[in-house]
């Protein structure tokens, strides 16, 4: 399996896949999401395979969300509603038969806070950084990265997240319970292997059973973000997205009412 992207790796009946951008705080781009799919693929149908770990390659990034030099209105790839099949990839993390731990060091902001959001479990550093940035850049996740993050904290703490767009510290992200335990990061890798032991102990067909009976309750999740994209791909042609990208790119406050 060749991946220009990603780093995939089994031991010990565990499949490690990490996103290798660490120059890009491992934000995602086309090719990102099409090596994530396959190595998605391969780990969750992998009989030897008793459970998966996501993370960012580095101590600086989980993930970032969406790469901004290969955005410029679409995203550049060739792909996908909007350029790139990031909807694709939040999917596959929720069909594979498989629980999928997100371990977090670093920031996981944007698509990567969402990632991370999906994921079955989240193990960070107690020195990991959590948030959104869609509205302050022009941008927004409209599926899994909002309704089911309402699922997942509430829905006071979701529209707050998201709306306000501010940074929230691996405590704080336990506290609403978008974490499931926070560790001091020379414990991380230690911390997450441990899981994964406790997992290797567990019938794979009762879990995976018990996956799909989880998913299956925010399943109509998938049909609002198949309409959602749709919309995010019109809003991406738009002046106002624009002028927030251009905004966040220049390390400036949008304008967005005095602009226009």
């Amino acid at each position: 399996m060749e991946l220009t992207d990603v780093l995939y790796e089994v031991r010990d009946h565990v499949a490690y896949i990490t996103i290798n951008r660490p120059d890009n705080y491992n934000a995602f781009r086309g090719v990102t999401c099409a090596d994530l799919i396959r190595a998605f693929g391969r780990a969750g149908y992998d009989k030897s395979v008793a459970t998966i770990v996501l993370t960012g390659a580095g101590e600086r990034a989980f993930c970032t969300g969406g790469d901004q030099e290969a955005h410029d209105g679409q995203y550049e790839g060739d792909r996908g509603v909007i350029g790139m099949p990031i909807d694709e990839v939040q999917s596959i993390i929720r069909d594979v038969p498989k629980p999928v731990i997100a371990k977090v060091r670093g920031y996981a902001i944007g698509g990567g806070n969402v990632l991370a959001t999906i994921c079955d479990m989240t193990i960070a550093a107690d020195t990991a950084i959590f948030g959104q940035v869609g509205p302050h850049m022009g941008s927004v996740d409209p599926g899994f990265g909002t309704a089911y993050l309402a699922r997942v904290v509430g829905e006071k703490r979701a529209r707050e997240i998201w709306y306000m767009c501010r940074r929230y510290s691996a405590a704080e992200a336990y506290d609403m319970g978008l974490v499931n335990k926070v560790v001091p990061e020379a414990q991380l890798d230690k911390e997450v292997d441990d899981w994964c032991r406790e997992l290797v102990m567990r019938s794979p067909t009762a879990i995976a059973i018990a996956k799909r009976s989880f998913n299956a309750d925010s399943e109509n999740i998938r049909g609002i973000g198949g309409l959602g994209m749709m919309g995010l791909s019109l809003y991406y042609d738009t002046e106002e997205s624009k002028h927030a990208g251009e905004a966040f790119t220049a390390k400036r406050d949008p304008d967005f009412y005095g602009s226009r």
